[in-house]
């Protein structure tokens, strides 16, 4: 069997466009019947959901969860995406839940050394720091297929696509076989379809 990796040389919101269309077509080729899109504040999402409008196919929109400054998705995509036939999903981020706010807590200034957290990161920050080695994107595909599956969105034990990127846009998708958070390991990587040649942004 042979199949073929497409890889993105830069880290662009224009490689969503002929990502969606690599996707399309191995949904098509594989008989997968979910899609699953990350999208922030929704122009991705949105190019999903027109890209694949009347093609029997579910795509299913993961949104960044509701932060303290409110929701990132923008209503007037929210809108285009629910239109074209699209689902949204929106819920706390696979790997990060409650174990992130160790990050944060306490502050730097009331730290009495050494500080645990420092030394024993939360399990999800572990895992997604390990999948940021191939990129940012394929963490996030990862992330949104447990998400999606929590949420009922998708059925348990099936290939999907995931699709997810970094920055702006998306670069990275996977089919992938889905499971829940509590069943982790389940998740069962089929197929890579296209990541980036960088793995990530840098760190400013």
């Amino acid at each position: 069997m042979e199949s073929k990796i497409y890889y993105f040389e830069e880290i662009n919101p224009k490689n969503s466009d002929t990502l969606l269309d690599i996707v399309k077509e191995k949904a098509l080729e594989k008989g997968i019947k979910h899609v699953l899109v990350a999208s922030t504040r929704g122009e991705t999402g949105v190019k999903a959901a027109k890209a694949f409008k009347d093609s029997g196919i579910n795509i299913v929109v993961v949104t960044h969860q509701i932060g303290p400054h409110g929701p990132e998705l923008l209503k007037e995509n929210e809108k285009m995406i629910k239109a074209s036939g699209a689902q949204i999903v929106t819920c706390t981020h696979a790997f990060g839940g409650v174990g992130s706010s160790l990050r944060r807590f306490p502050p730097r200034e009331q730290r009495s050394e050494p500080f645990w957290p420092a030394y024993v990161p939360p399990t999800g920050d572990l895992i997604a720091n390990v999948l940021r080695l191939f990129s940012q994107g394929m963490k996030v595909c990862f992330e949104i297929t447990l998400m999606a599956a929590d949420a009922g969105i998708i059925p348990i034990g099936e290939n999907v696509i995931a699709v997810g990127g970094q920055g702006r846009g998306a670069d990275t998708a996977i089919v992938i076989k889905s499971a829940n958070t509590t069943r982790f390991f389940d998740l069962d990587v089929q197929e890579i379809i296209a990541k980036t040649i960088t793995k990530r942004l840098a760190r400013q």
